[in-house]
């Protein structure tokens, strides 16, 4: 599966826009990443692109639901079974793979971390996620209130999973998204049009 043929899935699985930029932002910070771990960058852009696909028809991260119910219609695509079994590693909890290779770790670290950096960068008045320092992100880092929803504790775990400071997992991943900053709606148009 091509790039194009993953976001036209992403397309028909998920009419939300929030969740398909989510899914480019993922996209982004793995593409960082595997520039950054000399990896195979279009394989891991797939994996972010393709990681939620599913979520919003089956929005149940259960046995019968996310993302167990995505892999079957990934493989009758012909998705390569490494990029299959990355998406199910991000969710162990109820597909039972547990994250081994660098792409696995990588991508549950990302995951939560991306919406995050997104909270931040739509609460500035630019809206820009250019504009965002790490420093910002650190600051609403420790204030549990703002972005309730994203896991701290996962995102450490994840950045430690790849042997990476929580700083320095912090500034790849929003270099990743600000390179990407048009394509996530995140380039300070939404504050045009308030």
């Amino acid at each position: 599966m091509n790039r194009q043929e993953a976001w036209e899935l992403v397309c028909d699985f998920t009419p939300s826009h929030h969740l398909r930029r989510h899914m480019l932002a993922v996209e982004a910070a793995m593409r960082a990443y595997a520039r950054r771990f000399g990896q195979d960058e279009e394989r891991w852009g797939l994996v972010g692109l393709l990681h939620d696909f599913d979520y919003e028809r089956y929005p149940n991260v259960a046995a019968d639901g996310h993302p167990n119910v995505g892999a079957p219609i990934l493989r009758e695509r012909g998705v390569d079974e490494e990029i299959i079994r990355a998406i199910l590693s991000h969710a162990t909890e109820v597909t039972g793979v547990e994250r081994e290779s660098l792409l696995e770790k990588t991508l549950f670290a990302v995951d939560e971390l991306t919406g995050l950096i997104t909270a931040v960068a739509l609460v500035r008045p630019s809206k820009d996620v250019r504009d965002v320092a790490l420093k910002s992100i650190k600051k609403k880092w420790k204030t549990t209130a703002f972005a309730p929803g994203v896991n701290r504790d996962e995102v450490e775990a994840g950045a430690a999973a790849i042997d990476m400071p929580l700083d320095e997992h912090i500034q790849v991943v929003l270099a990743g998204m600000q390179a990407a900053a048009a394509e996530l709606g995140l380039d300070g148009q939404a504050a045009n049009e308030a």
